[in-house]
């Protein structure tokens, strides 16, 4: 007679399959066996991120004890860092992990490693100074709003990480927006992004393209280090965990669009340095590369990428209230990512219609 599981069995599991390999394998002729599996590719993912997320320490105590006029050593910095994110990440993964656990109980199923990922994610597109409880209650309404209700990972089609950080930005605009939050402990001092410098009317105020592409500017503690994202990125793209059709395509579509405006003379900004402002660049290689909620198909994935890229700096040029408009771009792109798919599939099937008539 089987042995009856525990009952909470969902949370059990979860804590003995973390960092062990799970005892139940598939057995059978009709199964491909294969090393990699979902969390060998959380855990490639995370990898990917530690360049920028290692950085993004060092940068936030950087540019707080830059605010404040104190000159301190590198593991000052960095340790100042680690102890801005530190309690972020536990809230995060306190609150959003018990609401994966509630659910995969409720429904008497293992708890599923996407959110392994988010958890890390979502940190790193936070200010600093962020309210714990915010960044709680943001990731409780991404997990069950942008996953559970659709059936859990593998089912939701919006990116959890960016809808909670969509959910700041309405519900909790004066935490996520303005001058001061991008640098911890400077709410008396005018610290601004140079995204936000630019498109706020200050073009005498670009930053340079070098400053831009190390990352030693204000900005949220993973976005700022394009060499360190650049790294990342060359290990999804080795590793083949992300697909390099939709990293292109976005850059593609971003470059195009940024270059026709300045070309305009409506945004001053150069086509490079617009992809180097923002989380443009971390967007396009960790947030739309996502698996679950980008397209599918081949030609799918051009069409995806290059209407992020085109949305984002149509929003960021056209939009003056929201510079930062990648996470609406790739939120919308999640939503119309099926349809892409359903057309592209269409029109395959035309084509080949036609050929044998």
């Amino acid at each position: 007679m089987p042995k009856k599981p525990h009952k909470f069995n969902a949370l059990l599991d979860a804590m003995d399959t973390f960092l062990r390999t799970p005892a139940t394998v598939t057995d059978g002729r009709c199964h491909v066996r294969d090393a990699v599996d979902m969390k060998r590719i959380m855990i490639t993912v995370m990898i990917a991120l530690t360049p920028a997320l290692v950085f993004g320490w060092w940068n936030v105590g950087f540019q707080h004890f830059l605010a404040i006029g104190e000159q301190t050593a590198l593991w000052q910095c960095l340790w100042y860092g680690i102890l801005k994110w530190l309690p972020l990440v536990i809230v995060t993964y306190v609150s959003g992990l018990g609401v994966e656990v509630l659910f995969a109980q409720i429904r008497k199923e293992e708890v599923a490693e996407g959110f392994f990922v988010t958890g890390f994610l979502i940190p790193m597109i936070m200010p600093p100074d962020v309210p714990l409880w915010i960044v709680a209650v943001a990731t409780i309404f991404a997990v069950i709003f942008g996953k559970e209700v659709f059936g859990g990972t593998g089912y939701n089609f919006l990116n959890p990480a960016l809808l909670a950080r969509a959910f700041v930005f309405f519900a909790y605009p004066s935490v996520i927006s303005g001058d001061q939050v991008w640098v911890s402990g400077a709410d008396a001092v005018t610290c601004a992004t140079p995204l936000s410098f630019v498109m706020n009317g200050h073009p005498e105020a670009v930053t340079p393209t070098w400053d831009l592409f190390l990352g030693t500017i204000p900005g949220c503690i993973g976005e700022t280090c394009k060499l360190a994202i650049l790294l990342g990125a060359a290990i999804l793209l080795f590793t083949q965990v992300a697909d390099w059709r939709i990293m292109l395509s976005v850059f593609t579509g971003g470059y195009l669009t940024a270059a026709i405006f300045h070309v305009t003379g409506l945004c001053p900004v150069e086509a490079h340095d617009q992809l180097l402002m923002g989380g443009f660049m971390f967007g396009a290689v960790f947030m739309a590369t996502d698996p679950v909620t980008a397209a599918h198909t081949r030609d799918g994935k051009y069409i995806y990428g290059l209407l992020i890229g085109t949305l984002a700096i149509l929003i960021r040029t056209l939009n003056k209230g929201y510079p930062e408009g990648m996470m609406l771009a790739i939120l919308l792109m999640n939503i119309f990512a099926p349809l892409i798919d359903y057309c592209v599939i269409q029109a395959h099937i035309k084509r080949r219609r036609r050929l044998k008539t």
